[in-house]
């Protein structure tokens, strides 16, 4: 099994795993209207990757996070070694997305392995809860999680 962790607002820990919010914003790896849920393997590059993508840090002060554990077994990861030229860069590039609705396609898993571009070296993971075999993957409770002000501060 691998453990993935994922942190959203409290108010949605209910529907994380829904996939509708990437459907609606779409990440690197997902095209618009296709639902996927990212995830990373440590509680430290969630969080990371939440920092990297939220403009207004001082909002996420005073919102409610949860991190949300999920373990998942091993054979039901994708873990592709190729991925399209300039795939890290922003805007991201239409060929990411397109690899990952690909990925998102493949029936024989539920999730696939991609590597964070925040933190060289290190690795996010796409679920797609569309999947017939995502009911295998073991969602936990949310814990309450809560930035420390030092990442939050603007040093202005």
């Amino acid at each position: 099994m691998i453990r993935v962790w994922r942190i959203c607002k409290a108010s949605w820990a209910g529907t994380a795993f829904s996939g509708r919010g990437a459907a609606e914003n779409p990440g690197r790896w997902n095209p618009p209207g296709r639902r996927a849920v990212y995830g990373a393997e440590s509680r430290a590059l969630a969080a990371l990757e939440i920092l990297a993508h939220t403009q207004n840090k001082r909002r996420l002060r005073h919102a409610a996070f949860v991190v949300i554990p999920v373990d998942i077994p091993e054979a039901l990861i994708a873990r592709p070694t190729r991925y399209p030229a300039g795939w890290s860069e922003l805007p991201v590039p239409s060929a990411a997305r397109a690899s990952g609705a690909r990925q998102l396609e493949d029936p024989d898993f539920p999730v696939f392995r991609v590597p964070s571009a925040v933190v060289r070296g290190e690795f996010c993971f796409v679920l797609n809860p569309d999947h017939p075999h995502f009911v295998a993957l073991v969602i936990g409770r949310p814990i309450p999680f809560q930035f420390d002000d030092r990442v939050l501060h603007s040093g202005t």
